[in-house]
């Protein structure tokens, strides 16, 4: 049986600490989650060492057992150059006693097929689904399982569903209208050993409009010709449902003042019927490639506004 280095698959130090080894593991599992590798075999067995990786290094207790194999085992390879054949692996094998209970990956939910290596096994006493040691009773602990669910402005503003797969089960997720950032949809008892799946809602960027304290509100940039901006009037405003509205300019409005528009944002979670607000935010734009006249013009004003002052 061969050593296995999760700290090198994590791309951690050995002395890492617990956040950077949830940052670490975050984005490998992004980068190499099947979603993102269709039918990529070599994605799916590093997102399969991924996820034992972290399934040791995030739980204390493993990692403390793991930290201690690791030390006899380098020992071991300074002094008989690292045959794996000659390592004494029964003292670290869980069948010696001791239970562990099998924490889970919510990723291996939504049908990675993630297996534990022979490694993990032997040294964790575990298949996967939560086996326990040779002649101790099983302990399995349930626990809520978490899975990051993106969606955009639009679908917050009218709902959203998506389909995730569970072995040969699917599951249909539904997004409330006003979902925001931190949003959790549960699912009970389709979570590790009998816990909740908790689907936790982040709000894409979007290329016209941003949240204003994390939602209801909105906030778009507005273009105010100089004209209008100085005398007054209409310009048009997008919305997040895809129509304009008419926005009354005051005359003499400053470029980054904001203009708010009543019921113009996403809705209110669970209060599906109330809508947050829109705030226009105006950009004076200054008039380009003026002609000559146009600039007498503003040369003109410029004497009166001097005279005046």
């Amino acid at each position: 049986m061969d050593y296995k280095d999760y700290y090198k698959i994590l791309g951690v130090e050995k002395g890492a600490s617990e956040a950077e080894i949830k940052s670490a593991y975050r984005k490998l599992a992004k980068q190499y989650h099947p979603d993102k590798n269709l039918g990529d075999k070599k994605a799916e067995e590093k997102f399969k060492e991924i996820n034992e990786a972290n399934e040791v290094l995030g739980d204390s207790t493993k990692r403390s057992k793991y930290d201690q194999l690791g030390a006899q085992w380098n020992r071991y390879q300074q002094q008989y150059g690292g045959d794996p054949g000659g390592f004494d692996w029964s003292q670290w094998t869980a069948n010696r006693g001791g239970t562990y209970t099998y924490s889970g990956d919510l990723n291996d939910i939504f049908g990675s097929g993630a297996g534990f290596s022979d490694f993990f096994q032997q040294i964790f006493g575990m298949s996967g689904q939560g086996a326990t040691p040779r002649g101790r009773a099983s302990r399995v602990t349930t626990r809520d399982a978490e899975h990051e669910v993106e969606i955009t402005l639009e679908e917050s503003l009218h709902g959203a569903a998506r389909l995730l797969s569970k072995g040969s089960r699917k599951l249909e997720v539904k997004i409330p209208k006003g979902a925001k950032n931190g949003t959790k949809v549960r699912f009970a008892g389709e979570g590790v050993d009998g816990g909740n799946l908790l689907l936790v809602v982040k709000l894409t960027d979007h290329p016209k409009f941003k949240l204003r304290d994390e939602g209801p509100d909105l906030e778009v940039d507005v273009s105010v010709d100089l004209y209008t901006a100085v005398l007054g009037g209409e310009t048009p405003v997008p919305t997040l449902d895809g129509s304009d509205v008419k926005l009354k300019i005051l005359a003499e409005s400053s470029s980054g003042q904001l203009i708010r528009l009543r019921g113009k944002g996403l809705p209110k979670l669970r209060e599906a019927d109330e809508r947050g607000d829109l705030y226009a935010r105006l950009s004076i734009q200054v008039p380009k490639n003026i002609t000559a006249q146009e600039k007498i013009l503003f040369e003109q004003l410029a004497k009166m506004r001097n005279n005046e002052e």
